[in-house]
């Protein structure tokens, strides 16, 4: 370990600039470095581990026991972090997808993607869930929370963790003489690296950001139902089809509904004929998603073909809070 440090140490000079940090770190603390960067990342913090297993994967160039160490220590802090999150999501259920997607870039869409992911490809999504931004960081507990046995989440999600840490470290080993070269420049960048490297970031933080106000403002117009105003219109007779929009893999473990709704996942709004099922002369749709989500696109999409909708505030959360009556299939 201290050969590989050694050698990594001498063409990468230790300076105070922040763009080198990550490096420096890595030098000096090796292998304790990359448990701790991959264990604080999986559990939320913003500390890019990915850069740190390339890095390792350049220390094992002249090493390969290194890289299976590397490789070896990378899955078990993987591990300890997701398995804390599976059975966060398995005791605690949407109130940890809630607080995560709270701490979201993208907290309107992130619970329904990962929804979506888990619907079409199940526990296969683990397996690929590292890569794609948004479903790394609840793929773990949303798998606790729809009940899947631990054993089968370790296996599934072990594999996802060795692609993604193996591709890391492969690409260092593939690439050290580059990835040298790429440093150096970096470091005779000195502050200016890590200048262009913020503004990159805080042009994409705002990207984001006015993704998500862009969203929000075209879905204003939708009007929106308090559970006591559905209640109501229930209760008078209203001519009413309630859609529940929830992925099915999603309202199957969570099997409450409403009373009457009809299960219609957003994925299929654009291709059924609402015309066929009903002559309601109101829709609702609602869904379990932090801030009607999956319920506003589904709207939004029946909106356009000339039905009259509404969204039921809060979804199925908000009405059970609210102490109305719930039906199991």
């Amino acid at each position: 370990m201290n050969r590989n440090a050694n050698q990594l140490r001498r063409p990468i000079p230790i300076t105070q600039d922040a763009a080198m940090d990550i490096f420096a770190l890595f030098a000096h603390y090796g292998l304790l470095a990359l448990f701790v960067c991959v264990l604080v990342e999986q559990m939320g913090m913003p500390i890019p581990a990915l850069p740190v297993i390339v890095v390792a994967g350049v220390a094992s160039a002249s090493n390969p026991i290194f890289a299976l160490q590397a490789l070896l220590v990378a899955c078990v802090a993987s591990t300890i972090s997701d398995s804390i999150w599976f059975y966060s999501g398995k005791y605690f259920g949407r109130k940890v997808l809630g607080l995560l997607c709270r701490i979201s870039i993208s907290p309107d869409t992130c619970v329904r993607q990962s929804e979506l992911n888990f619907a079409r490809r199940g526990a296969a999504t683990l397996v690929m869930a590292k890569f794609i931004p948004g479903v790394s960081m609840l793929a773990s507990p949303l798998a606790g929370a729809l009940g899947m046995k631990y054993g089968k989440f370790v296996l599934y999600n072990l594999t996802g963790i060795l692609l993604w840490a193996g591709s890391g470290i492969l690409f260092g080993l593939l690439f050290h003489e580059q990835a040298h070269q790429i440093l150096d420049y970096l470091s005779n960048l000195g502050s200016t690296a890590m200048y262009v490297l913020l503004s990159c970031v805080g042009l994409y933080i705002a990207y984001r950001m006015w993704r998500r106000w862009a969203t929000r403002r075209a879905l204003a117009h939708i009007p929106r139902l308090a559970p006591n105003e559905l209640f109501e219109l229930i209760t008078q007779g209203a001519d009413l089809l309630i859609l529940d929009v929830r992925a099915k893999v999603i309202a199957t473990a969570e099997s409450e509904h409403i009373p009457g709704a009809r299960r219609i996942e957003l994925t299929e709004i654009e291709t059924i004929s609402i015309e066929t099922i009903t002559s309601a002369s109101k829709i609702i749709t609602y869904c379990a998603c932090p801030n009607d989500a999956s319920a506003l696109k589904a709207a939004q999409l029946l909106i356009k073909r000339g039905h009259p909708i509404s969204v039921l505030k809060g979804g199925i959360d908000g009405w059970i809070k609210a102490g109305y009556a719930v039906a199991l299939p």
